[in-house]
């Protein structure tokens, strides 16, 4: 019966087909050995015979038989047929009896059965020959007995027979190896597959210290893994953060508009009372809209519509929108634009980012300050930095600024999202975002585009 446990299947299945696929392998290799080594004998049968010939034309008539002779002597293992027949087909000298006949397809070398005169007790013998036709009008038949060669193909056959009984159980058992191993990965992948799907997201794959093929692939899947739980942990977080963020000035909202319906006493208090309301709403839709625009950037999906930008031209475009702000605040808005080279990106995105870093020089550096924006080209690509006269944000600091919601300095308005979107800006064009060892400069550093 076949086993029920999925694994001992998968390793006969598997097993089973490398197995084949070896001794399938070994007996095309032993097919194609026993070929070559027929071929390769035949060859070196015919390339002898067409010596003989060329050396017997070359031999004067008179010397031939001498010749002849000698080689018969010369041939210890009695495997040479030789034999002079004049134009007539009269044997004159050799160790047949007659000459054979020709093939029907008069190919030049052709298997013979022949009559041995000088092999006792034999009469009759098969032998590869040629007939070759010899100045003065003589033939020359050369040829070999085939038992001996026919007796080194049956040795060489018995030979590769006996080479692939071991070859075909050494196939047989690296294959349920390799299968078991091979089942085992799988069954491996299929478990952790299952606990991440029942919700441990935390599961990853083994990957051995001299990783192979599969250990690159199980590599490949824990990187996918830790970003699916990384983007989980985001929508949980940002649930989170909404239920959080929102609870509070929706209590505050709440609460003013049931004071403010209380202590209104004409239509005048109720207009003022529904005017805070909206003010309150709209920083509510504010939010709201930050967090779908920061979700929006996480999926990448505006890179192909990516195309060469100008920082150098976007940052001035920054700098002329938030002029009329720096001004109204008392800040001094300088802007040092140095010509740069062309980037990958999407403008709108990237004014956006600017104008944020901008925006949070104005709100959180010294009031009627200076903040600073400048561009300039360095080995590392174009770097834009926006820079005010404050303290700057704490080392501790830098890596929470970035999250949703935070905000380092609890009195300060807005709701934490600006260096947020900033960075989800920053990882979308893959611009790295720097912060300065001292001082309050924050950098855009974005890699030149490729021509």
């Amino acid at each position: 019966m076949f086993p029920s446990d999925p694994l001992t299947r998968a390793t006969l299945r598997w097993g089973g087909a490398i197995a084949a696929l070896l001794i399938v392998q070994s007996l095309v290799a032993a097919a194609i050995f026993w070929a070559l080594l027929n071929a390769s004998h035949t060859r070196d049968l015919e390339q002898s015979m067409a010596g003989d010939c060329r050396f017997f034309a070359q031999t004067p008539i008179a010397e031939r038989t001498e010749e002849l002779r000698e080689m018969l002597t010369r041939d210890i293992h009695r495997e040479r047929f030789l034999a002079l027949f004049d134009a007539s087909g009269r044997l004159i000298e050799g160790n047949v009896a007659g000459r054979p006949a020709l093939p029907a397809d008069r190919a030049r070398f052709f298997t013979a059965t022949l009559t041995p005169t000088e092999l006792p007790g034999k009469q009759r013998d098969e032998a590869r020959v040629t007939l070759c036709m010899l100045p003065g009008g003589q033939q020359l038949l050369t040829g070999f007995d085939l038992d001996d060669a026919e007796e080194a193909l049956r040795t060489a056959e018995h030979a590769l027979l006996i080479g692939l009984l071991p070859g075909f159980a050494l196939a047989i058992g690296f294959g349920l190896i390799a299968g078991r191993r091979a089942a085992r990965q799988v069954d491996t992948v299929r478990q952790v597959t299952e606990r991440v799907v029942a919700g441990a997201l935390d599961e990853r794959l083994p990957v051995s210290s001299r990783p192979d093929s599969f250990d690159l692939l199980a590599a490949h899947i824990n990187a996918m893994l830790d970003r699916l739980q990384s983007l989980v942990a985001d929508v949980r977080g940002v649930g989170d953060d909404i239920a959080h963020q929102l609870r509070t000035p929706l209590t505050r909202l709440r609460a003013r508009i049931e004071r403010g319906m209380r202590e209104a006493s004409d239509s005048a208090g109720f207009q003022a009372v529904a005017d805070a309301a909206l003010v309150e709403i709209d920083q509510l839709l504010g939010i709201v809209a930050a967090l779908l625009r920061i979700r929006e950037l996480g999926d990448h999906e505006r890179r192909s519509r990516f195309a060469a930008v100008d920082l150098a031209q976007v940052a001035a475009d920054a700098c002329d929108l938030y002029r009329p702000t720096a001004e109204d605040r008392g800040v001094l808005l300088d802007c040092a634009i140095e010509p740069v080279g062309p980037v990958d990106g999407d403008a709108s995105l990237l004014i956006e980012a600017i104008a944020n870093l901008i925006d949070n020089a104005i709100k959180f550096g010294p009031a009627s300050g200076r903040v600073t924006l400048t561009t300039r080209q360095s080995d590392e690509g174009v770097v834009v930095t926006v820079a005010d006269e404050g303290a700057g944000i704490p080392a501790a600091e830098r890596d929470l600024v970035t999250q949703r919601f935070y905000r380092g300095r609890r009195d300060c308005h807005g709701a934490g999202l600006g260096l947020s979107l900033v960075k989800a800006i920053a990882d979308m064009h893959r611009f790295a975002l720097r912060f300065a060892d001292t001082g309050s400069a924050v950098s855009l550093v974005a890699p030149l585009r490729q021509s």
